[in-house]
């Protein structure tokens, strides 16, 4: 739909979430690895993160409200959190996948 009516240079989101937080996501990621999730103050966060520093400090939402409304389109798939928290990121492939590799 988008791709056949969408105004030339349309920017348009497909998400069903809106404001999900990094540390939201850090800590679905780090209850399924087992990992503690802790802060990493902003005077470290360049020696903790690395290049990722940038990307991580960017508050950069993402809403689908302009594409719900020029559409008439509602999501229905899974959100972010609930998507990762299904576990499905995480499984290990079966041992014949990992002797091919």
């Amino acid at each position: 739909m988008a791709l056949e009516s969408a105004p030339p240079g349309s920017t348009l989101h497909a998400v069903a979430d809106e404001g999900v937080s990094l540390r939201d996501i850090a800590e679905v990621i780090g209850r399924h690895l087992n990992l503690p999730v802790v802060s990493v103050p902003a005077e470290e966060a360049q020696d903790h993160f690395g290049w990722l520093t940038m990307v991580m400090a960017a508050d950069q939402p993402a809403s689908s409200a302009h594409t719900r409304e020029q559409f008439d389109w509602q999501p229905t798939r899974p959100g972010l959190l609930e998507d990762v928290d299904k576990g499905h990121y995480f499984r290990q492939p079966p041992e014949s996948e990992t002797r091919r590799q």
